[in-house]
C-alpha cells in the first residue's frame, strides 16, 4: 500500500495495531478522520487520551472505573452479598447486557493456565478470598469460559474456600464447552446465569 503523505502512513499504521483491523479498513478510519472538523478529531484524540491517562481499577472487583471505587460496586441497589466471578472486563460487559443479573463482580484478570505461563498467584484470587472472609458473601458464582483452563481455575478457587461457609455456583452449560462468555449471545446467556447449578456437580460432571 502507497502512501503520498508519510502523516498519513504513520496514521494508518497505528490504526491497524488494533485488534481485528487490518490495513483497509485502518485506511477507511483515518480518511474519514481527515473529512471531519478539527474540533471533532481533537476532541476525539483528547477522549482517547484521558480515557488512557485517567481509568483507573476498582480496588474492590477491578473492574474500570473513574474513582476508587466502580459503579457496580457503589451502586445500594445492587446485592453486595453476591459476587460474579469471571476472567475479564469484557465478560462484565457480556453478563451486564443480559439485564438478568444485579450482584456484583469479581475480575480475576486472566485464568489458571500452566501452559501460558499464567498460575494462581498472576490472578486477583487472593483479593477475592480476602474479600469473601471481609463481606460475608453469600453466593459465589462462578461466570468463566467453558473449557479446560477455566475448569481448573474454578477447582482451584472452591478449594480455597472450602472452610467457609459460603454457596458456590457455576453458570448452567448452556454455553458450550469451549466457548467464550464475550461471544455468547444474551439469551442464552441469560439462561445460563438463572440456571446456575452447584460446583460440585459441574466439577465432577
Amino acid at each position: 500500500m502507497q502512501f503520498s503523505s508519510s502523516l498519513l502512513e504513520n496514521a494508518v499504521n497505528e490504526f491497524a495495531k488494533l485488534p481485528g483491523i487490518g490495513k483497509k479498513t485502518a485506511l477507511r478510519l483515518v480518511l474519514h478522520l481527515l473529512k471531519q472538523e478539527k474540533g471533532g478529531v481533537q476532541q476525539f484524540s483528547d477522549v482517547i487520551s484521558r480515557m488512557r491517562s485517567e481509568i483507573k481499577f476498582c480496588q474492590r472487583c477491578f473492574n474500570v472505573a473513574d474513582g476508587d471505587i466502580c459503579s457496580i460496586c457503589a451502586n445500594s441497589m445492587r446485592k453486595q452479598e453476591m459476587i460474579c466471578v469471571v476472567e475479564s472486563i469484557r465478560d462484565v460487559i457480556a453478563i451486564e447486557s443480559t439485564q438478568q443479573y444485579s450482584g456484583t463482580y469479581h475480575i480475576l484478570g486472566g485464568i489458571i493456565s500452566p501452559l501460558d505461563g499464567i498460575g494462581p498467584d498472576q490472578l486477583n484470587i487472593e483479593s477475592l478470598v480476602h474479600r469473601i472472609q471481609k463481606e460475608k458473601t453469600e453466593e459465589l458464582i462462578f461466570a468463566l469460559n467453558p473449557n479446560i483452563q477455566g475448569d481448573t481455575t474454578i477447582y482451584y478457587i472452591q478449594k480455597k474456600l472450602l472452610p467457609l461457609t459460603i454457596r458456590v455456583t457455576t453458570i448452567a452449560r448452556g454455553i458450550a464447552f469451549g466457548g467464550e462468555l464475550e461471544y455468547a449471545d444474551e439469551m442464552t446467556l441469560a439462561r445460563s446465569l438463572q440456571n446456575r447449578l452447584p460446583v460440585e456437580k459441574y466439577v465432577n460432571h
